[in-house]
């Protein structure tokens, strides 16, 4: 017996099976700019007679009709975060779009959380954008930036801070230094945001941004907390539809 949680995303779109005990097969595919079918797609190279019930999760899941139920990113990033770390109390999600910050109770269930989704300032989409401003692929980031000093980004708008960018750039600023600014202030500004919560313990640190050792270590020094993360970080939120798709189905059999 399997479950499968799909997280449709702004960015890309995220499936796991689950056994009950252990993730047994991923995929992603980009979002695009078509959502419908990039989570039907996920959905048919899936889905098979093991699959006893199916859960989806992110910004399109109403657009899988074929799911048996529906539930929101938050309940779903914080069952996935627990099940990757149980002794996970408080997540921080960085997203393609937005970003979230989760507080759990011993039990892990959802006690307060908050979302940033009015700018792209200091989502996984402002560092793309920044990225390609400097003619750099982001999967090497973290080599990228060894050795480098942030140069000081003050500009939190994605319009302004291209153009402050531009002239760091013309200023014959170093390409490395301007990049790490551009993680600084990410992580400065979703750092102010998460700790309008009550954090405590150690920070679960999903989303796609998660996969850089450099985001984690800079985040962790702006929140002033343990950081932890794992490799299937970007996949928390389908995770969390996976493990809530299993209960359901145990509830239902």
């Amino acid at each position: 017996m399997l479950t499968l949680g799909i997280d449709s995303g702004s960015t890309t779109t995220k499936a796991v099976l689950f056994d009950g005990e252990k993730i047994v097969k991923t995929m992603l595919v980009p979002t695009s700019a078509t959502p419908k079918q990039s989570i039907n797609y996920l959905y048919d190279q899936l889905h098979n007679e093991d699959v006893v019930y199916t859960v989806a999760t992110g910004y399109g899941r109403e657009l899988l009709e074929r799911a048996d139920k529906k539930v929101t990113e938050i309940t779903c990033h914080a069952q996935g975060a627990a099940f990757l770390d149980p002794n996970v109390r408080a997540i921080v999600d960085i997203g393609g779009q937005d970003s979230k910050a989760i507080l759990l109770d011993n039990n892990l269930n959802v006690i307060d959380f908050l979302m940033n989704d009015k700018c792209a300032a200091g989502t996984g989409r402002f560092i793309e954008v920044m990225m390609r401003i400097l003619d750099e692929d982001l999967q090497h980031i973290d080599e990228f930036v060894v050795g480098k000093t942030p140069a000081n980004i003050t500009s939190m708008c994605t319009v302004f801070a291209e153009t402050e960018i531009v002239s760091l750039l013309a200023d014959g600023v170093d390409k490395g230094d301007i990049a790490l600014g551009i993680i600084n202030s990410i992580c400065r500004r979703t750092s102010f945001f998460a700790r309008k919560l009550n954090l405590y313990g150690s920070i679960f640190f999903s989303g796609g941004l998660a996969n850089f050792e450099i985001f984690r270590k800079t985040l962790e020094k702006h929140v002033g907390l343990p950081v932890v993360t794992s490799p299937m970080s970007q996949y928390a939120g389908a995770i969390g539809a996976a493990v809530i798709g299993w209960r359901k189905a145990q509830k239902t059999r």
